[in-house]
């Protein structure tokens, strides 16, 4: 997130206890939606003067129209500022960029009535299958007036749904360096490159006769192992990219209800399951280097290049730019600036609480006995390719066992590495624990009381 975002958060938290102008005249909702509508869509003209419909109603709750509108209207953008700094007393922000934020710490003030019209046939004009996630009166747990457009269509990024794989050996299009997402379950080694799942973000799969989702939010670094199998329901959902955003996060739906998941959590948040209490388990995947993955599971499976869509699926040609920079593209507030907004982490939700570690706390290759809420655990990591795994240990103190990663030393015994759990020569196991590799700002965004790891005590 740009500094100068950031350095100008407090002042839109003072601005924003400015009392608000009284409500004027007010505007039926059929009225609202009209002047909301020509907003956006009208010639500059008419936009201008519905702006001002708006602003004269004297009606703050019409500033989360403006904010979505202002995106997309031929206003320009300073009228459009200086409208809603009239409309909400508040003086600070600049761009639709830093009202958003503003609008994500200010939930005391909810949208119009008219909003949620508004919104469907504002979406609706981009692609009419937007409608079918924002029906009138949608049961909701997050605020509709934080849903922004992504800038695709709905599966404007494909997800790859039972995609064809190679041998590990036929895989000539890989290098050694190039990162994957390694799972493993039951046996079935598959190997997933980044440089293709930049493109879908998604993949639906059936690993070791397990269904199973990988929910990658490339804006917020995190790729997401989740089992699709849910109690009581006869078939496993199936995911795709709605198009939409939620504070930097991709929203994900599901093919059944088309309800919108939050990508993070695994959670519905908008649509027919929403208040379900549905929460999808979260299962272990590594991100490694290809090299690393196939001298480990020599028997893996790669993706194929042939899958069904053309893309340029060369290291970097996607989202290069943004991976590169230390910026957000979407606005999403920084809720704890202890780490960069971009810095990467690794983080676990374990029952009794949830915890990050800083990748680079693993640079060089790293054993850390750990825990985390009721759960000792121990980690194994990498920064270099990105790579932690995690397992419960119960109390037993860990050390790397030689030069590499692969072998510890603990409670008297030498203990091997796998996928599922760690190994012992007596024959002792402790299972795997799943965690995923984030951006800060997602994690410290959506697990606000989790606790972060400051290094050795």
């Amino acid at each position: 997130m740009p500094l100068r975002r950031l350095a100008r958060i407090a002042v839109f938290a003072v601005a924003a206890a400015v009392a608000l102008p009284p409500v004027a005249a007010a505007l039926t909702e059929e009225e609202a939606v009209a002047h909301s509508v020509t907003f956006v869509l009208g010639s500059r003209g008419e936009a201008r003067d519905a702006l001002a419909a708006l602003v004269e109603a004297g009606d703050p709750r019409f500033a989360h129209t403006v904010i979505t509108g202002g995106r997309f209207s031929t206003v320009p953008q300073r009228e459009v500022m200086d409208a809603l700094g009239t409309m909400t007393g508040v003086d600070g922000p600049t761009d639709w960029f830093e009202w958003m934020l503003w609008q994500e710490q200010s939930a005391e003030t909810a949208p119009h009535p008219s909003y949620g019209d508004f919104q469907r046939q504002l979406y609706a004009r981009i692609d009419p299958r937007f409608a079918d996630f924002l029906p009138p009166g949608v049961a909701h747990e997050i605020r509709l007036e934080e849903i922004v457009w992504g800038g695709v269509r709905v599966d404007g990024i494909p997800a790859l749904t039972n995609p064809d794989f190679v041998a590990g050996a036929e895989a000539d299009y890989l290098r050694d360096a190039d990162l994957v997402f390694g799972v493993e379950i039951n046996g079935d080694a598959r190997a997933y490159p980044l440089r293709i799942l930049n493109w879908h973000e998604m993949f639906n799969d059936v690993v070791g006769g397990v269904p199973v989702s990988l929910a990658y939010c490339t804006l917020c670094g995190a790729g997401i192992l989740f089992d699709t199998t849910v109690e009581g329901r006869d078939e496993p959902f199936v995911f795709g990219s709605s198009g939409f955003l939620f504070r930097s996060n991709k929203l994900m739906y599901d093919t059944a209800t088309r309800s919108l998941w939050n990508q993070f959590t695994g959670r519905p948040v908008v649509g027919p399951l929403t208040g379900s209490g549905i929460e999808l388990a979260i299962r272990p995947v590594a991100i490694t280097s290809w090299a690393r993955w196939r001298d480990l599971h020599p028997d893996t499976r790669v993706l194929s290049l042939e899958t069904g869509h053309r893309r340029d699926y060369r290291p970097g040609a996607a989202y290069g730019a943004y991976f590169a920079s230390d910026d957000l593209m979407f606005p999403a507030l920084l809720h704890d600036d202890t780490l960069a907004a971009k810095s990467f982490v690794f983080g676990i939700r374990a029952p009794g609480g949830a915890k990050a570690w800083p990748l680079d706390a693993f640079e060089g290759g790293a054993v850390i006995n750990d825990r985390v809420g009721l759960t000792d655990i121990v980690l194994i990591g990498d920064a270099a390719t990105r790579t932690v795994r995690a397992y419960g240990r119960e109390g037993i103190a860990f050390e790397r066992s030689g030069d590499g990663l692969d072998a510890l030393q603990g409670d008297g015994a030498a203990w091997t590495v796998t996928e599922e759990a760690l190994v012992a020569d007596d024959g002792r196991t402790l299972p795997r624990q799943a965690g995923h590799v984030a951006y800060w700002f997602a994690w410290a965004g959506y697990l606000q009381d989790a606790e972060i790891y400051a290094g050795a005590e």
